[in-house]
């Protein structure tokens, strides 16, 4: 389905991480077949369930998202021929105010790493900014997911 993604994203502060890290968490591992920024093509397996998503350039903090559900066998067939980096995270939704964050905590190569996404109904709609968050990084490419799955850490702020 075609929907407009509409999300900021800032960094966890250090001193709230061991406390989000309670919350009940998902393993995701997610892979990029492209990480061009006009046409990311993301694999992502998540639950016992795999999804292939295309997401288009981001203009301000939206982009064109189109995700289906693919077969869990299909999914690790393509990491297997063709994902060369992949991230995995650990995933906790944390509910503030009536909205919910996304609160990714990254491994292995992305180790120290800690995100926090809201998805919007509009660029404009304001939101609670819960204690936690640290510096926004919505436009900082550096922290796209597609853009750390081939360059690592590679010297950016994990604060």
């Amino acid at each position: 389905m075609k929907t407009t993604e509409i999300e900021r994203k800032f960094l966890v502060l250090p001193d709230y991480r061991a406390e989000l890290a309670k919350e009940k968490g998902t393993f995701f591992r997610q892979g990029y077949l492209s990480t061009d920024p006009s046409k990311t093509i993301r694999i992502r397996i998540k639950n016992g369930q795999a999804f292939l998503t295309v997401k288009g350039l981001t203009s301000g903090i939206s982009r064109t998202e189109i995700e289906t559900s693919i077969s869990v066998s299909s999914a690790e067939a393509l990491f297997d021929a063709f994902i060369v980096n992949e991230i995995q995270k650990i995933r906790r939704i944390i509910e503030v105010n009536g909205k919910y964050w996304e609160v990714d905590e990254f491994l292995g190569r992305h180790q120290g790493l800690w995100l926090a996404e809201i998805e919007l109904e509009n660029e404009e709609e304001e939101v609670i900014m819960p204690a936690w968050l640290g510096r926004e990084v919505s436009a900082e490419k550096e922290y796209f997911n597609s853009y750390l799955s081939d360059h690592g850490l590679n010297g950016i702020a994990l604060v």
